[in-house]
């Protein structure tokens, strides 16, 4: 039988242990004999750089990990800080984009390490699968979290070992492509790396898609951390509150997850609350009673985290401190949830927001909306393309913005100046009738400043010219001629539309008809430009027949 055909997937907030995962992948057994099983390699490594960007599309810079692996290609794409949940979308997508005939997608964390036969485990439980009904669309590796020797373990510590009983952690698992597809991948509402994996997997289940345990097994050291992080972390109780609209009052059992001690939080809050109240009132007896209850429940909580720890003057003191902070902190952010989430719809991208309707559409400049003549520095040497004007008129007949995403690489390059690339844009500008917005990246590929989020495939550009429309991202469409343009929308969560030219690779066209294929973001390629507003207003086929395409 032939070996699947995988791609890795890492988030990424630039941990230095992304370089020591990395070397780790490249160090596996499988990668010696790669020559005989030709699956023991992944297709594709896929690192998201989910660093913050600014609000002006620009951000620290790129990531440059390195893959010492013959054969397998790195690709860093940027999504922006908008969470692993995104991040991954954005992985999953960019990885189905380049590899047509993907079938299985594995997601890793950047600080876990993988252990030299991971990868021939990996296509083991693979191959273990494809035999089992009903059908199966993701396989969970172990995850081993090694522990000090010599001492009890710290709280964080056994928090993060809690992970090796985690249900369906991502830190390492793998899904079949169809079945991300199916059900439009992770939900971006989840903002942090707490929820988002128990719910993918509950949908997948309830898609008709069954999830196994596999026989690999992934190293998760503990990541250092500062005294107050379990304070921090009780930001997940508002992600429960997006659970349980999503999968009802019984997503705890389906999902696998502990009870937790919500219910003494609040209590432990309430007491507090009756304190304060009595002494600002005046009711003494009130405030003494709260306070002894507020302390008792306290004591107790930090007792129960204590006890199997190291009890030392540093946990003691941490413990105390969080301790105290940890339920009202908790409360609050159940609070926080309910607000926001009590009636929360149920499908994440795209299935929910593929009906939302456009607000927008961005184009790309040269060899889409104008002849390309590479490093133009001239006005006078601006043609439209055929059918541009027709074009643009249908999109503002249909209540829609318009706007233009340029890459200008030529300025970083010093072959022309940035005021000789806006002195071009301003005369398409013109000859169009004008745009409600106007971005250009003049950065190049490999300068010291081209490590930019805004230059296209990152989504700076189209996330800075969304904001400037006031609309979301999710309601807006790129319309471009490269792999560049379309993968610029779909890290921005935005809607995307190949144009090809005579330039355009046949592997960019192929991979763009798998993506709209697979029911993502990429709507599809269309032969011209009226055949991508037909995409657009939804009067064209999703899917043009390759002998539409020039």
């Amino acid at each position: 039988m032939r070996p699947a055909r995988w791609a890795v997937v890492v988030p990424s907030v630039g941990r230095p242990s992304l370089q020591v995962l990395l070397d780790s992948l490249a160090s596996q057994d499988a990668a010696q004999d790669a020559a005989q099983d030709g699956g023991a390699r992944p297709a594709l490594v896929v690192v998201v750089d989910d660093r913050r960007l600014t609000d002006e599309g620009s951000g620290p810079p790129a990531l440059v990990p390195a893959l010492a692996l013959d054969g397998v290609e790195l690709v860093v794409v940027r999504s922006g800080g908008r969470g692993p949940a995104a991040a991954r979308n954005l992985g999953w997508r960019t990885a189905a984009a380049r590899v047509p005939d993907l079938e299985w997608v594995a997601f890793v964390d950047d600080d876990v390490e993988l252990p030299p036969a991971w990868s021939r485990e990996l296509l083991a439980d693979l191959a273990a699968v494809e035999r089992a009904v009903p059908r199966v669309g993701g396989s969970q590796g172990r995850l081993h979290v090694p522990l000090p020797t010599g001492r009890r373990p710290t709280d964080w510590e056994r928090g993060t070992a809690g992970l090796a009983d985690a249900a369906w952690a991502t830190a390492d698992m793998a899904y079949r492509l169809d079945a991300l597809v199916a059900v439009g991948g992770f939900d971006e509402r989840f903002p942090r790396a707490y929820r988002e994996d128990a719910d993918l997997a509950l949908r997948v289940e309830r898609a008709g898609w069954s999830l196994v345990r596999g026989r690999r097994t992934a190293v998760h050291p503990v990541r250092p951390a500062d005294d107050w992080v379990s304070v921090r972390v009780q930001r997940g109780n508002a992600d429960d509150v997006l659970m349980a609209a999503l999968h009802g009052p019984t997503w705890r059992r389906d999902a696998q997850a502990p009870p937790g001690r919500l219910r003494w939080h609040v209590a432990t809050a309430a007491a507090l609350a009756v304190a304060g109240l009595g002494a600002v009132s005046g009711q003494r007896r009130a405030a003494a009673l709260g306070a002894v209850a507020w302390a008792g429940l306290t004591a107790d909580f930090a007792r129960r985290r204590l006890a199997p720890g190291p009890r030392d003057a540093a946990e003691v003191r941490r413990m105390a401190l969080t301790s105290a902070a940890i339920p009202v902190a908790a409360v609050w952010h159940r609070l926080r949830g309910l607000q926001r989430w009590r009636s929360a719809p149920p499908a994440p991208w795209p299935a929910a927001q593929r009906d939302e309707p456009l607000a927008a559409v961005l184009f790309d400049r040269d060899g889409t909306l104008v002849h390309d003549v590479p490093y133009n520095g001239d006005p006078a040497q601006v043609r439209l393309v055929d059918g541009a004007l027709e074009a643009l008129a249908r999109v503002r007949g249909a209540g829609l913005r318009t706007g233009l995403v340029t890459n200008q690489s030529g300025v970083a390059r010093g072959i022309i100046t940035r005021d000789e690339a806006d002195a071009v844009t301003a005369e398409v500008v013109r000859q169009v009738g004008g745009l409600d917005v106007v971005m250009t990246c003049p950065h190049g590929p490999e300068s010291g400043d081209g490590a930019c989020a805004c230059r296209k495939p990152g989504p700076g550009m189209v996330l800075e010219a969304a904001r400037r429309l006031g609309v979301p991202a999710s309601r807006v469409a790129v319309v471009g001629d490269i792999a560049a343009d379309v993968g610029a929308a779909v890290a921005a969560g935005a809607r995307g539309v190949m144009v090809p030219t005579s330039v355009t690779r046949s592997e960019e066209i192929a991979a763009a008809r798998a993506a709209a294929a697979a029911g993502g973001p990429v709507l599809g390629v269309a032969p011209d430009l009226a055949g991508a507003v037909d995409l657009l207003l939804g009067a064209g086929d999703r899917h043009p027949t390759p002998g539409g395409t020039p």
